[in-house]
């Protein structure tokens, strides 16, 4: 009989030079063993597919995502096998796996039309069209804690509110895990500046299940919901001209980025509003979506040589969704804990030390091949560096863009599978199992030509500029950030490690006046559009802020002068009925929210002065009244005096 309850030892792939984690994982012939319930594991069309004509590109993308979807029906029905008691392997191929194979195979089938139809035919997909059962086990090879009790809310037969996943081998002591190597030397003419953009938390609660890159004009193209930060027009439907006229949440109104990456959730029973949506709770993605407590965005250079801009709507994957089955060779998302970032794991979740903080990092590729903004499988047209900070034979270093996001979660209570305090996971695919070697980051530059100049300059310069202009000479290094899976496997310990630079290690804590976050019943799944205040640099150089959805100029966003412009007071982000902790460019912290009240868009609160008016109203008017009393009645002694003197006079 088979129940999607059980746990298994998981084959995924991983290389025996691979070194993941801390190694707590890995069996004698270099496999990662890795604990869950019972999965179906599809050969992954789309990462096969490197050259796609662009007259077969809407087609192609239409029938990959068929095949996700196949993919998740066919999983919905293994989990409902399961909790109605299991079928025989026999019953399971019949009904679920067989059908799949067929649905899949004339899937492919049109694939492949459709490349020979604008270009040449595709040879080998046929194969890939059957899919293998990963049965449940008891759970043995995982050790101890690998009998989970369900969490709050959980489905029968499984861990996790969604009823696949996490489970308690999901996670590791980050105190356990060795630190990380140190980076390869800097080379004399490395560009040792970094540019950061302030672009919030998502604390208006921006969120979708579809992702444009990958599944262009499919609803739920991504089966797993997305945070969101930067643009506000981000959806399926989103063209190169939506994007770059929306509104942003960024500081800088230059940067309509999009930077977007799958949500965290606390398995604690709340229901969201996706509860019933697909990509949501339908999909296996339930429990509290947590608002990040601060997000960093930072750009930094290459330690070899100068960086050259990004091309605008250049479109980078970091990670892989679907690496549990896939294998890890494109798994790229990094874990670990605020004091502890020397230490990083990547197939685990960390447990930190009473008042860490989790933090998750993404570092994507910097080498770009100076031609495509994107390639058929959403990779080949960038790269990582090697381990010296080196581009492969054609391309050209680019800013790297590093994405720092904390949360303040408390450390599982494992003994008890969650109960006491709920297990935290990634929304992925529903066959992924909320693994956290399938976390993983997608970004669009859609940032205007002057800015983006600005920032070559800054890095290339060896300034570290923000929202609040630059400073000479106190920048991060720049690291060598082998991930891809034709070179450097990513999390080997000697490369890749954030926690071994100065831009993660030195980010700031997250804010004191955050609060816990109450479970939210209002997460917002499509929120009216909307666009944070802009930096304006005057003629002086000092940054002021107005609210303005207008062109981004030369001038706005950033100091490029020679001399730091001198620090301004940044408004101070609200939620309805708290107060916010002030906005800092480096690391974005997010306002405290009651369940009860709706979040606000980022940077949308009324500037201090508005603010300020309303204090002391009373006394203040009367001291400001005293004085212009008093010249009034020395204006009318004078007029009395006056007309005395004249009448003497006659």
């Amino acid at each position: 009989m088979l129940g999607g309850g059980g746990l298994a030892t998981v084959n995924v792939y991983a290389s025996a030079t691979e070194g993941w984690g801390d190694g707590s994982g890995a069996n004698g012939t270099g496999h990662v063993l890795s604990a869950g319930m019972a999965t179906i594991d599809c050969p992954d069309i789309g990462s096969r597919l490197t050259a796609v004509p662009d007259a077969a590109r809407p087609d192609v993308d239409r029938e990959l995502a068929l095949l996700d979807r196949q993919t998740a029906e066919a999983y919905r029905q293994l989990q409902q096998s399961a909790q109605a008691g299991g079928q025989d392997s026999g019953s399971v191929d019949d009904t679920i796996m067989n059908p799949l194979r067929e649905q899949r195979a004339a899937a492919i089938g049109r694939i492949t039309d459709a490349i020979d139809r604008a270009g040449e035919r595709p040879q080998g997909l046929d194969a890939l069209a059957a899919c293998t059962l990963r049965p449940g086990g008891d759970g043995a090879s995982a050790g101890p804690q690998a009998t989970a009790t369900a969490s709050p809310g959980a489905l029968p037969g499984g861990a996790g509110q969604g009823g696949n996943g996490p489970v308690v081998s999901d996670y590791a002591d980050i105190t356990s895990v060795p630190p990380a190597a140190p980076n390869p030397p800097q080379q004399a003419d490395a560009s040792r500046g970094s540019f950061t953009s302030d672009c919030g938390v998502n604390a208006n609660g921006l969120f979708n299940s579809d992702n444009v890159i990958v599944a262009p004009g499919v609803s739920n193209g991504a089966h797993h919901f997305h945070d969101y930060v930067g643009n506000q027009g981000n959806n399926a439907f989103a063209s190169d001209d939506d994007l770059a006229n929306a509104g942003t949440s960024c500081v800088d109104q230059g940067d309509r980025s999009t930077y977007y990456w799958p949500v965290l959730r606390l398995q604690n029973g709340t229901q969201e509003r996706d509860a019933g949506s697909p990509g949501g709770g339908t999909e296996g993605n339930a429990g509290q979506i947590v608002t990040p407590a601060q997000v960093t965005l930072t750009f930094t250079g290459n330690p070899r040589g100068k960086v050259t801009a990004m091309p605008r709507f250049l479109r980078i994957i970091t990670g892989d969704a679907k690496a549990f089955v896939n294998g890890p060779g494109n798994a790229n998302a990094s874990w670990s804990c605020t004091g502890h970032e020397d230490r990083q794991l990547k197939d685990k979740y960390p447990l930190c030390p009473q008042g860490s903080d989790v933090v998750r990092t993404f570092r994507f590729q910097s080498c770009w091949d100076g031609r495509n903004i994107d390639s058929a499988n959403h990779r080949t047209h960038v790269a990582f560096t090697a381990p010296d900070g080196s581009c492969p034979a054609g391309f050209r270093a680019i800013p790297q863009l590093e994405e720092r996001i904390v949360y303040d979660v408390k450390a599982p209570s494992l003994q008890d599978g969650g109960r006491t305090v709920p297990l935290f996971a990634v929304d992925s695919f529903p066959e992924q199992l909320h693994k956290p070697v399938t976390d993983h980051g997608d970004f669009i530059n859609v940032f205007d030509e002057d800015l983006m100049r600005q920032m070559v300059d800054c890095i290339n310069s060896g300034r570290a500029c923000g929202p609040d202009g630059d400073t000479p000479g106190t920048t991060a290094s720049p690291t060598a950030t082998s991930g891809s899976g034709t070179t450097a496997a990513p999390g080997s310990g000697t490369t890749e490690q954030p926690g071994a630079t100065a831009t993660a290690t030195s980010a700031p804590a997250p804010s004191a006046t955050q609060t816990s976050e109450a479970p939210r019943t209002d997460a917002t799944i499509t929120p009216a559009r909307t666009t944070a205040p802009a930096r304006t640099t005057t003629a002086t150089g000092t940054p002021g802020q107005h609210h303005t959805t207008g062109h981004h100029t030369a001038e706005q966003g950033r100091s490029t002068e020679s001399a730091p412009p001198p620090p301004t007071s940044a408004p101070a982000e609200s939620a309805p009925a708290e107060s916010a902790p002030a906005k800092s460019a480096p690391a974005h912290s997010a306002p405290a929210r009651s369940a009860s009240a709706q979040p606000t868009a980022a940077g949308s609160a009324p500037p201090p002065q508005a603010q300020g008016a309303r204090q002391g109203a009373l006394a203040e008017t009367g001291a400001h009244l005293w004085p212009a009393a008093l010249g009034t009645l020395l204006a009318l002694s004078g007029l009395i005096m006056l007309l005395r003197a004249r009448r003497l006079r006659y």
